[in-house]
């Protein structure tokens, strides 16, 4: 910019952006609302080094002042429980015929948990795939060498490689699932689904798997029809899993329940709702885990989780699934009586 006057407090709030001027003296001319709030409100009249600190920056503002036409550098800033980081084009900037500096400030941080989170759902995935295919290398190289003659341990193995592949089939399974669910996640649900029907139909698929684990299943429905615009296929999804996980984890209660009704008006949803709610009577979950249970690949015990087949992605996908229907998640838990995981969605 080599206008030589302007309104240096009019051209910086009408940045969306955090933006600060350094005049020719080196100290901070203006500042819009959001560098307030990084810098505080004291910040102009500043001395840019008193103000701005980090050595990244005031390297690139010094460099403008020698010559520079434009650097663009990173800050590590704070905001009440996270660090953010924002990338900062800091350019020349004519004032008067002397030289100063602008900055303007892009917060990067959402992009940049967006990569850890991808880096961190590689590694997982990296590491749940590995696990099993070492396991069955290693069977296969003793079938080929020390136990290619011997019936008995070739039985063995062979079970214990079925296994390995039925759980690494299951892990492609529910990362398929939970792709196209994000995919598919903005899209409102225009089905029309009896929410009864489909939860009868989940307890009656659902009876072999906890007979299998000694516990009841017991429907709680309150009518016999219940109608709600949804994706009937995920919809089941969400009950199968739910029922399936409390039958894992909850099977000391000996008995699950499926309840279904219908709820007048929910404050949070601002509409009359359906509420879906999966209960069991085991030993419950610790009120520190409740947070993360949706979190993909979280483990309350990852040994048991694996022994009973879990992948770690079975509530990852719920979640997804009841944000697609604009609904609700809540769990509620206490050591020794039980867990309740409860969903709730918009009939409106």
């Amino acid at each position: 910019m080599t206008h030589a006057d302007f309104d240096t407090d009019s051209l910086i709030r009408s940045f969306p952006l955090a933006s600060v001027i350094v005049g020719p003296g080196e100290r901070i001319i203006a500042a819009n609302e959001p560098a307030h709030r990084l810098f505080g409100e004291d910040s102009v009249g500043r001395h840019y080094i008193t103000a701005l600190r980090q050595p990244a920056l005031l390297d690139a503002i010094e460099a403008i002042y020698r010559g520079a036409e434009r650097k663009v550098t990173q800050y590590l800033g704070r905001e009440t429980d996270r660090d953010t980081r924002y990338e900062v084009t800091v350019a020349a900037l004519t004032i008067n015929g002397n030289r100063g500096v602008m900055l303007t400030f892009v917060d990067q941080t959402a992009i940049e948990d967006a990569e850890k989170m991808r880096r961190d759902f590689v590694a997982n995935v990296s590491h749940e795939l590995k696990t099993p295919l070492t396991a069955m290398m290693g069977f296969l190289e003793t079938l080929r060498g020390p136990a290619k003659d011997d019936a008995k341990a070739r039985e063995r193995f062979l079970s214990i490689m079925e296994s390995e592949a039925e759980r690494m089939s299951s892990l492609v399974d529910d990362l398929l699932s939970l792709s196209k669910v994000e995919e598919n996640e903005r899209i409102r649900p225009m089905e029309t689904v009896n929410v009864i029907g489909l939860a009868d139909s989940t307890i009656r698929a659902m009876e072999p798997v906890a007979t299998a684990a000694n516990v009841e299943l017991v429907p709680k429905f309150r009518t016999e029809h219940l109608i709600l615009q949804a994706d009937e296929r995920q919809l089941q999804q969400v009950m199968s899993n739910l029922v399936e996980n409390a039958i894992k984890y909850g099977a000391s209660g000996g008995v699950v329940e499926l309840s279904v009704s219908d709820v007048e008006y929910v404050p949070q949803l601002r509409a009359r709702g359906i509420s879906i709610e999966v209960r069991d009577y085991g030993e419950g979950i610790a009120e520190h885990h409740i947070p993360r249970l949706t979190e993909r690949f979280y483990r309350i015990d990852t040994h048991r989780s694996r022994e009973v087949g879990g992948t770690g992605l079975g509530l990852a996908i719920v979640k997804h699934i009841v944000n697609r229907h604009r609904g609700r998640l809540r769990v509620t838990s206490r050591l020794g009586e039980g867990t309740a995981f409860t969903i709730i969605l918009p009939v409106d």
